[in-house]
């Protein structure tokens, strides 16, 4: 392989330091994010590889200008065959790997302006498929309390409802984040942006979390242990999403015999979503569920909930009345392909 030039070999350095530590460290937990940063880069990287012929030698700041990003959505949508809503995904991915960039050297700042210039392509709005009450009474009723994974899942849905916190977040928790013993007790999530929130928790789920502290971690618990942890990892090792999800569809489907409104396809994102419709039907205004959620934006609330600008007229009335305001770990040039050069798994041609 000929020598890489100095700016292929910073730029391969940046893509590998941006997957394996930055990422995981600086932006997120949720494993489902991580991915998408993944495949936005694998795909992206193949795309220059395979279409442009970008080898370790010529990659360059000009492989991320505008065009070259245009050609790789189109190529996304006609040989990749994705979707727009998928074409939209990887090019936010990118355009958050952009932004690193220019952060570490403001010479590759163009790069992520002009990248954020490039309009999304149009999507059918997808709304989040709803719970009722009802569907969540009978999925909390469905875990056999009897046993240890029953007192377990109970537990955690318990959590996923009553705070409407997302699943990286509750998997996140360790035990020092508890508050049970205060006059009102609470936990404190650290959401996106490492932005830290404090929610709340109702007298149930706290008799639960009792329970549950005492029978998976004994009568004085590791304040540094995960709250919910992997049977295969021990007190030191989160629960998977994976394991989540297989626990949620198991219960859906007793569920959904009982109440038909319990989705057979559940995840966890609809307790979250669940929680802030039935927070919004009990009159809380819309600025109030929109720090509870830990949105940034109160028109991301909107949207998530489906918000008409009437509604939104009326909740903000409200608030006024009440005056409150897996990629390689090493870097390596391995035999001389861009996709090892860079760091990222080799794109299969398909």
């Amino acid at each position: 392989m000929k020598k890489a030039r100095t700016e292929a070999l910073e730029l391969a350095r940046y893509i590998h330091v941006f997957l394996c530590d930055y990422a995981l460290n600086q932006l997120t937990t949720s494993e489902h994010t991580l991915k998408s940063y993944n495949a936005a880069l694998t795909q992206y990287i193949g795309f220059l590889s395979q279409v442009k012929a970008v080898t370790p030698e010529t990659l360059a700041t000009s492989c991320f200008e505008v065009p070259v990003i245009e050609e790789w959505r189109t190529w996304l949508k006609s040989v990749r065959k994705c979707s727009h809503e998928t074409c939209n995904i990887r090019l936010s991915g990118l355009r958050v790997f952009l932004k690193y960039l220019a952060s570490r050297d403001i010479k590759y700042l163009y790069l992520y302006n002009d990248a954020t210039k490039i309009e999304f392509l149009d999507t059918a709005k997808k709304k989040v498929t709803g719970m009722s009450r009802d569907a969540v009474k009978a999925l909390l009723e469905a875990p056999n309390q009897h046993t240890t994974s029953g007192k377990r899942d109970i537990t955690f849905m318990l959590m996923l409802y009553g705070t409407a916190a997302r699943i990286d977040e509750l998997l996140d928790l360790k035990i020092s984040q508890l508050y049970l013993e205060a006059p009102k007790p609470y936990a404190t999530i650290v959401g996106k942006g490492n932005i830290i929130r404090t929610l709340f928790l109702l007298p149930q789920a706290v008799t639960y979390l009792r329970s549950y502290l005492k029978e998976f971690h004994g009568d004085s618990p590791n304040p540094d242990n995960y709250l919910f942890y992997s049977r295969n990892k021990g007190k030191d090792g989160k629960l998977s999403q994976a394991a989540i999800a297989k626990m949620l569809k198991k219960h859906a489907a007793t569920a959904h015999k009982i109440c038909s409104d319990v989705p057979r396809n559940l995840h966890a994102h609809q307790f979250r979503h669940a929680k802030a419709s039935h927070w919004l039907e009990d009159g809380m205004n819309i600025v109030q569920i929109s720090f509870l959620l830990g949105h940034a934006h109160i028109e991301t609330t909107m949207v998530y909930l489906d918000i008409t600008t009437e509604e939104e007229a009326k909740a903000m009335a409200t608030l006024e009345d009440e005056q409150d305001g897996k990629v390689s770990k090493k870097w390596k040039f391995g035999d001389g392909d861009l996709s090892s050069f860079c760091g990222v798994k080799a794109l299969a041609n398909h």
